[in-house]
């Protein structure tokens, strides 16, 4: 078996396009024979997440998954290369930078051992 990075994408709709749309990526991991299953598996699991639900705020929410946007061999990828890039847009870069750095802080609390 192979190993691959298939990005799933799926639209979020929030009481029915009264709201504007999200688009949430997944980078997902996916074990398949050959490029071309894992590629219908990385659909199928996309398929399998689709889900409407009735948030919080008695809004319908409807998650449709849209499709696979990319999709890597891991044997093809070395140490230290990028598999994957997205650019972010802030009217508010301090707090932005400060999110990132307090996500860092929670994995090296969490996981790391510190000398």
């Amino acid at each position: 078996m192979i190993r691959y990075i298939a990005k799933l994408v799926f639209n979020i709709n929030i009481d029915k396009g009264k709201h504007n749309s999200q688009f949430d990526e997944q980078t997902r991991l996916i074990e398949a024979k050959n490029l071309e299953e894992a590629f219908f598996k990385a659909r199928k699991i996309g398929k399998s997440e689709e889900v409407e639900f009735t948030n919080n705020e008695s809004k319908t929410v409807n998650w449709k998954f849209i499709d696979v946007s990319n999709l890597y061999a891991l044997n093809d990828v070395k140490d230290g290369e990028q598999i994957y890039s997205t650019t972010h847009e802030s009217e508010d870069a301090g707090s932005f930078i400060q999110f990132i750095r307090q996500k860092s802080m929670l994995i090296q609390a969490k996981n790391l051992t510190f000398a």
